[in-house]
């Protein structure tokens, strides 16, 4: 067995194994911070222009298409396979990340650092560990003439972190030439292990592959009422009304759903560890937590959640605003969308006005098919002892704009993690990083499905 937990031999390094770090490191060295505002993300077309340079060195015809606005780059390269009748299968990785203040880190967040076993910097995990991973992959593939079972789509996107307005959803609505032919698609938030304690003493690897996506939501909340001046009475205040409506909302618990995607992940896990998990139970919350941080995910799919996130009102001490706003974060179970909005609209009261700013669906498909055996069977290929397993991703991807066209999306970026390592938390947290060896493990792993999709 290898250091990774591989079969005798996987340990052998191939060219994309032998790139992969240098790639990923210099991938994070691009400062593609997204704000959320058009003038100030930056970044996204220098990356991509160096992502389509890796790909044209080896010889792939490459298409750059800015997605609305300056700046926005995405890169797309296609890569033939030996039956082009079959559906082409889409890799798709962002090439943005969330904003990172230097001064809380360990090491500058745009540096790429690469020490103490760990790559570090600003999209390690979310997502350019995957991007590197698919670009060593794909340049192999042309280097040494290897021929897919399928055509191969290989797409690096911008604006995934502002939820792919000026990025997939702009591309599907503007470019859907550039997905004809794409029945499947592989992307993120998917594919790294989950370690769990058996019975008998031992532990079992379960490798989680998204099947399902909570619906995303920002809604904006209004209250409008009489201004005045701070010294009056005023039952008719803006701010108490917007601040009653949001603290209630922030507050509320909203019925437990189990999903399908997270029914079969908590039957495979119960199997696997002999916890008991019953959604109607009194504490389904304390028995989640006995799986260490990857709770704070699965915990919040069995509900829909609607967290405030910004407040904006008043411009003087003494006076009372006319108007008072609130952002709201909603992610929402798939199935439940009109029964949420009912829930809020109570929730909030008849003098608070809401409308989405932006509004994208839930997705759920099935665990099982050609693509999902290729996905275990890669897994298998370099760790014998794992165990795929669906489950659905609290947050968002651009399997959203993809699902629009009707194609079949999955999350599988696979990562074989330490177990005392709190990868939850490195998403849009201080420090994040990603182990070498978990980035060399996926990479052999994402060359097996590639060539048995």
């Amino acid at each position: 067995m290898s250091a990774t937990g591989g079969v005798p031999g996987s340990e052998q390094r191939s060219r994309a194994v032998s790139e992969v770090v240098e790639l990923v490191s210099a991938l994070i060295r691009f400062d593609t911070s997204n704000t959320g505002e058009l003038a100030t993300t930056k970044g996204e077309q220098e990356c991509a222009e160096w992502v389509a340079d890796q790909l044209r060195e080896v010889g792939y015809t490459t298409e750059y298409v800015e997605s609305g606005a300056p700046g926005r780059g995405n890169v797309f390269a296609r890569l033939k396979g030996s039956d082009s009748s079959r559906g082409a299968l889409l890799m798709h990785g962002h090439l943005d990340v969330v904003p990172a203040q230097a001064e809380d880190w360990s090491v500058h967040p745009f540096s790429g650092a690469v020490r103490d076993g760990y790559v570090w910097g600003r999209g390690a995990v979310d997502m350019k560990d995957m991007v590197g991973m698919m670009l060593a992959v794909a340049r192999q593939f042309k280097l040494e003439g290897t021929v897919p079972p399928r055509d191969l789509v290989f797409a690096f996107l911008a604006d995934e972190e502002n939820g792919g307005k000026w990025g997939s959803h702009w591309l599907v609505d503007n470019r859907p030439d550039l997905f004809e032919g794409i029945t499947e698609a592989v992307g993120e938030v998917g594919g790294f292990s989950l370690t769990v304690p058996r019975p008998d003493g031992g532990e079992r690897r379960l490798y989680l592959v998204e099947t399902a996506e909570k619906g995303l939501g920002w809604m904006r909340l209004r209250a409008k009422a009489r201004a005045g001046h701070g010294s009056f009475l005023h039952e008719d205040n803006a701010v108490t009304i917007l601040a009653g409506a949001v603290a209630r909302l922030g507050t509320h618990t909203f019925p437990l759903v189990v999903s399908d995607s997270v029914a079969e992940f908590l039957a495979a896990v119960s199997q696997e560890s002999g916890l008991e998990f019953d959604p109607s139970g009194p504490d389904i919350e304390g028995t989640l937590a006995k799986l260490g941080s990857i709770s704070r995910i699965i915990g919040a799919t069995l509900r829909d959640t609607a967290n405030p996130t910004m407040l904006d009102a008043g411009y003087k001490a003494n006076v009372i605003p006319q108007t008072a706003e609130a952002v709201v974060d909603c992610r929402v179970v798939p199935g439940r969308q009109a029964e949420f909005e009912r829930e809020v609209d109570e929730l909030i009261g008849p003098d608070v006005e809401r409308e989405w700013i932006t509004k994208l669906d839930s997705y759920e498909t099935t665990f099982d098919g050609h693509l999902v055996d290729a996905m275990n069977d890669a897994i298998l290929a370099h760790d014998p002892q794992g165990r795929t397993v669906p489950y659905m991703l609290s947050g968002g991807t651009d399997a959203k704009a993809f699902a629009r066209l009707g194609i079949r999306c999955f999350g599988f970026a696979p990562l074989q993690l330490p177990p005392e390592l709190d990868f939850a938390a490195l998403f849009h947290g201080v420090d994040e990083r990603v182990p070498v060896d978990a980035l060399e493990f996926g990479t052999r792993v994402l060359e097996h499905f590639l060539l048995h999709s």
